[in-house]
């Protein structure tokens, strides 16, 4: 993609309703004082956030378009505008203090521009004190400031944030667009509609998944989990060697636990599985009941878990491949 691109959302692939939701907002001068950009992870929410707070502060903007020559268009480009904010979790939390801190920063007038923007990066990760304090910010918004939250969609966030703010709807991209945005990142051609797929259309999720060894491991744990030729008494060996395989996938186990999820979830929705898909099927698979099938998404989360927790990774992997068997 070309430079200017870079700052303007309307050149980022997919997102076409929250595209049109934006342009109507600009053209009409008709802009929220707060958004939340919902949906999935790693589908380009932040990237919409930029390229908004760029349209709302070029000195030149044309309809809806930034121009991209300016002086702030300039320093959206390099990064480095004074007055667009981005607040993201430190150790996985959004804390307290730091939305006190905002409080007081947003009582100051934009440093250069007409309007600052602020960005909130996964407040799905806010406890409820922190929340609390953000609202009242959202109750009585400073003057020139738009703050814009982005939230997971599969993650609960609180109902009056949500009630305070313009909420914007983002959802996985299609197979294509990710696999041209993987490409344009570097990714083999012949590798990237396969992690598109895997990704659900999040090329930022696609990106972990680049470890090739760490889908191949993932394939044979299908395999062996849906053949109802392995039995968990007679086959222990068997179970065994892919728990090791696992967890030597090391920094990639939360990947391959997220791609594990995937799998149980087509099941659940009675859908062709990735595995499926990319081998044509097998008429051996086990069939399992819906509430069998939730107890194995129960075990994998469960892993996740006690993984978070540092426990010990190979003993973690076996107890869950048992539990999926």
């Amino acid at each position: 993609m070309s430079d200017f691109s870079s700052i303007s959302f309307n050149r980022l692939y997919g997102h076409e309703k929250a595209k049109r939701l934006l342009n109507r907002s600009l053209m009409a001068d008709r802009i929220a004082h707060a958004y939340i950009f919902r949906g999935p992870d790693g589908v380009g929410k932040k990237l919409f956030a930029r390229g908004l707070a760029a349209a709302l502060n070029c000195r030149d903007r044309r309809g809806v378009e930034p121009c991209g020559a300016c002086s702030s268009c300039g320093k959206f480009k390099s990064m480095n505008h004074p007055d667009f904010m981005a607040i993201r979790p430190e150790k996985g939390v959004i804390k307290i203090d730091r939305i006190r801190q905002l409080g007081n920063e947003l009582t100051y007038p934009p440093y250069e521009s007409k309007i600052r923007v602020v960005v909130l990066e996964d407040v799905q990760t806010m406890r409820r004190e922190a929340a609390n304090s953000l609202l009242k910010t959202l109750e009585e918004p400073p003057e020139n400031n738009v703050l814009i939250l982005t939230g997971d969609s599969s993650k609960e966030i609180l109902a009056t944030l949500i009630s305070r703010c313009q909420v914007v709807p983002f959802a996985g991209l299609s197979i294509a667009d990710t696999a041209a945005i993987l490409v344009a990142h570097g990714v083999a051609p012949g590798s990237a509609p396969l992690l598109a797929r895997l990704s659900e259309g999040s090329p930022g999720k696609a990106l972990l998944f680049q470890n090739a060894e760490m889908v191949t491991i993932w394939q044979e744990a299908v395999k062996v989990l849906s053949d109802p030729a392995v039995d968990p008494d007679r086959d222990v060996g068997i179970l065994l060697r892919l728990a090791d395989s696992v967890a030597a996938l090391k920094e990639d186990l939360p990947a391959f636990l997220a791609l594990l999820k995937i799998w149980v979830r087509d099941l659940l929705l009675g859908e062709d599985t990735l595995i499926d898909t990319q081998q044509g099927g097998d008429s051996r698979r086990k069939s399992w009941s819906s509430e069998q099938l939730f107890a194995k998404l129960r075990a994998i989360e469960s892993a996740e878990m006690e993984l978070a927790r540092n426990c010990n990774r190979n003993l973690v992997c076996e107890v869950m491949l048992f539990r999926l068997q």
